[in-house]
């Protein structure tokens, strides 16, 4: 087989991965990346311990990508979850599987996987370019021919492959640019929008309950046309609004209704455990056993003490109320409170503070059997800049990593 150069664009996970299975099958592989260091989004991820797949079944796997899942079949075909596992076991990481399938490092430490990626660059006799930012592709008759990079310089090269990230995290270095050189040579791009994101609340007292945490709660989305229910899970105020595990899974589903509607609002089950007739028959015991009482203390009891305040704020009752002569109509607005705490959302916070980034290169431009491009021939695309995005729990990462390997050998190998 004749050796080809092959340039890789980019620094994180899908790059490193393409460099690596290019140059372990024979070819001659440089790897441009525009940052001082590689992997920079990489070491913040699953909050600096790398969360880098999720053991669950292929099908079940599938089913957690926003859209477009089953484009990736081909690249899980070649090099899905227990690969990426035993690629970094075989090195001598040792891996650990947590709740809800979640792959980590056992060492919680994010630079661990890192390592492990730039061991194995330089054994594969990758050579790797730091501070070099490409800022155009040179090709002819649709045929790639290299990269220019900000400098001017042009480096040549039979076969490139774009793995730049998203528009989030930019101090990282993912900043749309290999998403703007794709839209440059002609390929479609999909809208780009803030993925796995925090919301924005209309509500002014939101203030009041920043840095609180809801436990066991569960949530519902809605433009009254279309509900998007969650799980029972956490929800943490922020000084904008909300975050938190429940909100950020729900988050792309959320932001598309945004897209679409003008009026979006979410209801907090403070009680999901409870009916509406449960819940209305223990604040009877309630009321009944502190009947002494004043409303304002016995609340305690129901909901936490930084949130007694905006329930007064919100349901309009007398605080030092007796227990004793808590109205039927009282009582319907505390459970409507606590069965559908309202909150409006007014939209999702900047697409750089999403964990990643949804949209970029259309599907329809890439062959997903090979990642190479339909429009330009010898470039290949991998990573976050394809419109592909998925849950928190690790599938994002392990699309990085498998789109990354399908790249770089159908690269190598065509």
């Amino acid at each position: 087989m004749q050796k080809k150069k092959i340039i890789v664009v980019g620094g994180g996970p899908s790059a490193m991965m393409a460099a690596i299975r290019a140059a372990s099958s024979g070819q001659e592989v440089i790897l441009l990346e525009r940052k001082n260091s590689l992997g920079n989004k990489l070491l913040l991820s699953g909050k600096g311990r790398c969360n880098l797949t999720n053991a669950e079944e292929l099908e079940q796997f599938l089913e957690r990508f926003s859209k477009n899942g089953d484009f990736l079949r081909d690249a899980f075909k070649k090099f899905f979850n227990q690969e990426l596992m035993r690629f970094f076991q075989e090195r001598g990481l040792k891996l650990k599987i947590e709740r809800q399938m979640r792959v980590f490092p056992v060492t919680d430490r994010s630079v661990s996987i890192l390592n492990v990626l730039k061991k194995e660059l330089d054994k594969a006799g990758v050579q790797v370019v730091c501070q070099s930012k490409v800022v155009d592709l040179i090709f002819e008759n649709r045929l790639i021919k290299g990269v220019r990079l900000e400098n001017g310089q042009d480096i040549l090269g039979e076969r490139i492959i774009l793995a730049t990230g998203g528009a989030s995290y930019s101090f990282t270095g993912s900043d749309a640019l290999g998403i703007n050189l794709a839209r440059k040579l002609g390929h479609k791009i999909e809208p780009l929008r803030a993925g796995l994101i925090p919301f924005i609340v209309k509500q002014d007292f939101i203030k009041k309950l920043e840095g609180l945490t809801l436990h066991n709660i569960k949530l519902k989305f809605s433009d009254d046309l279309t509900d998007i229910i969650t799980d029972i899970g956490e929800l943490l105020f922020t000084a904008f609004g909300i975050s938190g595990p429940l909100v950020i899974t729900a988050s792309s589903k959320v932001v598309d209704l945004l897209f679409k509607s003008k009026k979006v609002y979410v209801e907090i089950d403070l009680k999901p455990g409870l009916s509406v007739e449960l819940l209305d028959n223990r604040l009877l015991r309630e009321f009944k056993v502190n009947a002494k009482k004043n409303l304002k203390n016995m609340l305690k009891n129901l909901m936490p003490l930084r949130l007694i305040p905006v329930f007064l704020q919100v349901v309009g009752i007398d605080p030092f109320k007796k227990c004793s002569q808590i109205t039927q109509k009282d009582r319907e607005g505390i459970i409507r409170f606590l069965k559908n705490f309202h909150l409006d959302i007014s939209g999702a916070r900047p697409i750089e503070e999403g964990m990643v980034t949804r949209g970029g290169v259309s599907l329809k431009d890439i062959n997903p059997r090979t990642m190479e491009s339909r429009v330009v021939k010898g470039l290949y695309f991998c990573g976050e800049m394809i419109d592909i995005d998925a849950d928190t729990g690790g599938f994002n990462l392990q699309a990085a990593f498998s789109t990354g390997y399908l790249a770089g050998e159908s690269a190598a190998l065509s």
